[in-house]
C-alpha cells in the first residue's frame, strides 16, 4: 500500500515476477477492505498514505500470527522505526531501498510468520535449508553470501537441468537488474571456489548456453 504509483508498479511487478500474488491500494481505508478480501500473508504499507497512515494500518492488522507487516517510509528517524515495531510490524524498510533487500526482509518475515514455508532442498551430497539459509556439502558447513546462495539455490531447485546465463540472470537477480551475463560467471566462479568444485564436476559449463548443477551425484560421470 502506497500513495505513489510508481512505487506501488514497482514493487508490484518485481514480486509478480517472483511469483508472488499481488493486490496493491493507493490509501489506508481502501488497503484495509484489500486486507479483510484478499486475505494476505504480509502487508507492506507506506507511512503517509492518504485516509488512513502506515501507523493506523499497524493498528488495525496486527495481532495475527499468520500475517506478516513490512513498513516503507522515507521517515529514517530511529524513534519512528520504533513506534512502527511496537504497534506491530515485522520489519522497517527506508526509503529509497533496493528490491533485491525487500525481498530479502519478505522472505525472511514470511519464514518467522510461517515455519511450515522452510524446505530442505538436496541435490547429490548437497543440501540446502531455505528457512536457516544453511547449505552443507556432505557433513561441511559452507558460508555463503545472500546472492551466492539464491544462486545456488535456484541451481539446485533445476538440478540437472540446463540453465541458460540470461535466465540465471533474470531469476535470480531480478528483471530489474541492469547488470549482464558477466555477473553469473562471477558468482559461479565464487561458489566453485567455496564448494571446491575446481574441476566442475558439480557446476558445470554448458559451452554457448550456461550452467548445469548435477544433483544425481558429486562424482564424475565415467568417462568425463
Amino acid at each position: 500500500m502506497d500513495d505513489e504509483q510508481s512505487i506501488r508498479d514497482f514493487i508490484s511487478l518485481g514480486l509478480r515476477h517472483e511469483g508472488y500474488e499481488v493486490e496493491v491500494a493507493a490509501d489506508g481505508h481502501t488497503g484495509l477492505r484489500a486486507v479483510s478480501s484478499f486475505k494476505p500473508h504480509l502487508v507492506i504499507a507506506d507511512l503517509m498514505m492518504p485516509r488512513m497512515d502506515g501507523w493506523e494500518m499497524c493498528r488495525a492488522i496486527a495481532g495475527d500470527q499468520h500475517r506478516g507487516i513490512i513498513i516503507l517510509s522515507a521517515r529514517d528517524e530511529t524513534g519512528d522505526r520504533i513506534q512502527g515495531l511496537e504497534l506491530g510490524a515485522d520489519d522497517y524498510l527506508v526509503k529509497p531501498f533496493d528490491f533485491g533487500e525487500l525481498l530479502a526482509r519478505i522472505h525472511a518475515v514470511l519464514r518467522r510468520r510461517d515455519p511450515s514455508r522452510s524446505r530442505m532442498v538436496r541435490a547429490g551430497d548437497l543440501s540446502i535449508d531455505t528457512g536457516t539459509r544453511d547449505v552443507a556439502v556432505g557433513k561441511r558447513a559452507i558460508s555463503l553470501s545472500a546472492r551466492e546462495f539464491d544462486l545456488l539455490l535456484y541451481l539446485a531447485i533445476n538440478a540437472d537441468q540446463v540453465l541458460p546465463r540470461q535466465r540465471i540472470l533474470d531469476e535470480v537477480w531480478g528483471f530489474n537488474f541492469f547488470g549482464d551475463e558477466n555477473n553469473v560467471e562471477v558468482y559461479v566462479r565464487y561458489l566453485r571456489q567455496k564448494l571446491d568444485d575446481l574441476q566442475h564436476e558439480r557446476i558445470q559449463t554448458v559451452r554457448g548456453v550456461g550452467y548445469r548443477l548435477r544433483g544425481l551425484s558429486s562424482a564424475p560421470e565415467p568417462g568425463a
